[in-house]
């Protein structure tokens, strides 16, 4: 007699104690908890072993201007405290806008920053009908770095010799009187002062601030108001006529220049232009926070403020939240003072 032997079904076999089966929205869920994990690591990993490569620093204004020399003393400093290189490249246009740009739209890395100044970071969100990114969201603050006051000067060949003098000389000549500018605070700082003067004066824009300091000297525009680092050496060689500073008080750096508050015998003028340091928007908060110490690193060493301390100086070590906030408090600012310089967005 033949046996038929028949195989027994899976479905038939009894399963394994030892292997229990694991359902398909449990699998997922462990899934998603190891991809997490990998990524937590792997970003950790990133931030501890950060940076390995040079780091790129855009600076939105030409060589020779107060940001690229603050800019690149800051970037030395801190490549010695990062162990690489920061090397900085100067975009310049539109008031620091295709510098700010370039970075709004770099890897949010690490390994792109932004020197960035009053103008790209607070101003030009009021100068601009449109910016080519959003000015409160494209950046990650990372430090402040400093402070300085301008200059306002004029072509020695002009016959008055106190600002006073040269408002009045205005005033009789609406029109007649031109002013240089190469970024928003050469700008605003001007405009300001004519708006609160009751002066009209026609305004001469320059690319770059050594290009409005040659025309200045050269008495192709009668006026500059330009930050220390341009305008002092120029004043101390005789080259130009200082005429004030935009600061509330006199400068140690060059104390004989009164305040345009003390010049004119006014009350509330004040304009300023200060360095901070921005990462793309996005990027690692523990990134943010070794370029910070580094930066804050470099604003407290001796061999940055001897270096600019006669061209009025003031660094202030912060927080990146620290800096959102500043940040906040000057757009707020520099949106009220272009609204009453009536200043047209271009």
């Amino acid at each position: 007699m033949q046996h038929q032997v028949f195989a027994k079904s899976p479905s038939s076999r009894p399963l394994n104690p030892a292997r229990p089966t694991m359902d398909l929205p449990t699998a997922w869920t462990w899934a998603l908890v190891l991809i997490s994990g990998l990524l937590t690591l792997s970003l950790t990993a990133h931030a501890q072993s950060f940076p390995t490569k040079p780091i790129h620093v855009i600076v939105p204004f030409a060589a020779g201007s107060a940001t690229d020399q603050i800019g690149r003393a800051f970037a030395a400093k801190m490549g010695e405290e990062l162990e690489q290189p920061l090397i900085v490249d100067n975009k310049v246009g539109v008031n620091g806008m295709l510098g700010a740009d370039y970075v709004a739209k770099s890897a949010a890395d690490g390994y792109t920053l932004l020197f960035g100044t009053n103008s790209t970071n607070a101003a030009l969100k009021s100068l601009m009908k449109k910016l080519p990114y959003d000015q409160d969201t494209a950046f990650a603050p990372v430090a402040f770095m400093g402070s300085v006051p301008l200059i306002v000067a004029v072509n020695n060949d002009m016959p008055t010799k106190t600002l006073k003098e040269f408002i009045a000389l205005a005033k009789a000549k609406p029109d007649f009187v031109t002013f240089a500018s190469a970024s928003t605070s050469q700008l605003v700082s001007s405009a300001m002062l004519a708006g609160m003067t009751g002066v009209e004066m026609t305004s001469v824009p320059y690319k770059s601030g050594p290009n409005a300091m040659t025309d200045l000297i050269g008495g192709q525009v009668m006026m500059f108001t330009a930050d220390f680092a341009v305008m002092l050496p120029q004043v101390k060689a005789g080259k130009i006529r200082g005429l004030a500073v935009t600061s509330t008080q006199r400068s140690k750096a060059i104390p004989d220049l009164p305040s345009v508050n003390e010049a004119l015998g006014i009350k509330g003028y004040e304009l300023i232009a200060y360095f901070a340091s921005f990462a793309p928007a996005g990027t690692p908060k523990d990134v943010i926070m070794k370029l910070n110490h580094a930066s804050n690193t470099a604003a407290s060493s001796k061999e940055i403020l001897d270096k600019f301390a006669d061209i009025g100086f003031d660094t202030e070590p912060g927080t990146p939240d620290a800096l959102m906030q500043r940040s906040k408090l000057e757009t707020a600012k520099w949106a009220k003072a272009i609204r009453d310089a009536k200043i047209e967005p271009q």
